[in-house]
């Protein structure tokens, strides 16, 4: 088995974070306090084909695998938690289309979506719960020959300033809760750049960290979608789910992954600077061990996530093959333990610093911040756990 990345994902790896210390970096710490949107985020990943890494070449992607995409929102993840999560909610919102809409559908939604063109959002999560698809309430009720389209939608990334979404209705409550939902796309956007009829934000949510991240609340009151636009079949949106979740993991491991590195190579630094005792703290055993084990931590979790993106990117994302229990246990398992990784890493982290870590003047309270949702969202870790069990 061949474990080095190739010359050309150095050369990614290198690419973009250069991109992101110089155009991104700049600001973080300003937007985060202020906890303002940075609009200019989605340019510089348009603009640097970092929205197209892994669509497909023939709707203007890049084609470049999942473990290029990975290795990206690791570098972007580095700097800031908030541009890995748009890059990561776009990949998310246009996997339903990749797996099971068909031709005609890809047609007119992926060109735009592929070369970055449009934003892309993903509506799943209510206030029942992002777990229990049971008790799901956003219906789509056929008329004629489209459906109208009422609830709302929560913690929803990019669901103001994307251009296109997804979104997971019910259809026929009256089925089993796998066959009761079915997924639509739709464009959020009029030409001018207003919200079409019937869709609308919320809430905008006030939050611990990624506080720069766009996270609201989608709301449909008779959104009208044409029939043609549902992706798949009727009843067919927990199979979709599952397997788009399946394949947008690990990403969600890499913003762990690049936020625990950037929080590491920080407390890194530090304990070479300051001096307590007569020498720096990283040569006093309590912080050296400690930094220790950050570093196994990270690079156990990277090697994890490699593997997983590189056994995921090889399969079809076509709806109608199934993934093995083992290979669907390489999706759960990475993202599960980077994100517990970062949680960590970040968590000692901010020890190093000792009392300067817990003020915001310093940048690794904001990197424990950002690092907790990751733990949460994209299928919270305790059900990545009951899903690894199963497998087993």
């Amino acid at each position: 088995m061949q474990y080095e990345l190739t010359e050309e994902q150095n050369m990614l790896r290198a690419a973009v974070r250069k991109i992101a210390e110089e155009q991104i970096k700049p600001g973080v710490f300003e937007a985060d306090e202020a906890e303002r949107w940075r609009p200019e985020l989605i340019d510089i990943l348009r603009d640097n084909g970092l929205l197209s890494i892994e669509f497909p070449k023939e709707y203007g992607g890049e084609d470049a695998g999942l473990l290029a995409e990975v290795i990206a929102t690791e570098e972007l993840s580095r700097v800031d938690g908030t541009v890995g999560n748009i890059s990561a909610g776009h990949t998310l919102g246009a996997l339903p289309i990749l797996i099971a809409a068909n031709d005609d559908v890809k047609k007119r939604f992926l060109p735009g979506i592929s070369t970055g063109k449009d934003l892309c959002t993903f509506g799943l999560t209510e206030t029942s719960g992002g777990s229990d698809v049971a008790g799901f309430t956003t219906r789509a009720e056929k008329k004629g020959n489209e459906y109208l389209i009422n609830g709302n939608k929560i913690f929803i990334s990019n669901g103001t300033y994307a251009d296109v979404s997804t979104v997971y209705a019910v259809t026929d409550p009256a089925k089993p809760q796998h066959q009761k939902a079915t997924v639509f796309a739709f464009r959020m956007k009029n030409p001018d750049g207003s919200f079409v009829p019937g869709y609308s934000v919320g809430k905008r949510e006030i939050k611990m960290g990624l506080r720069t991240a766009d996270t609201v609340e989608q709301v449909y009151n008779d959104l009208h979608v044409p029939a043609e636009d549902m992706v798949g079949k009727e009843g067919q949106a927990f199979a979709i789910m599952m397997k788009t979740l399946d394949f947008s993991r690990p990403v969600i491991a890499a913003q762990a992954l690049g936020n625990a590195q950037g929080a590491f190579e920080e407390a890194v630094a530090y304990a070479k600077e300051r001096v307590v005792f007569g020498k720096p703290i990283i040569q006093h055993e309590g912080i050296g061990f400690m930094l220790a084990d950050m570093a196994i931590q990270i690079e156990s979790a990277r090697q994890l996530l490699y593997k997983a993106a590189s056994v995921l990117q090889e399969l079809s994302k076509d709806i109608n093959v199934r993934l093995t229990p083992e290979q669907v246990r390489y999706s759960s398992m990475c993202k599960c333990y980077a994100t517990d990784v970062g949680m960590a890493v970040t968590t000692n982290a901010v020890q190093v610093f000792g009392g300067y870590g817990y003020c915001r003047d310093y940048p690794v309270e904001k990197k424990m911040r950002d690092a907790k949702v990751l733990q949460i969202y994209e299928g919270s870790n305790e059900i990545q756990r009951l899903v690894i069990s199963r497998t087993l």
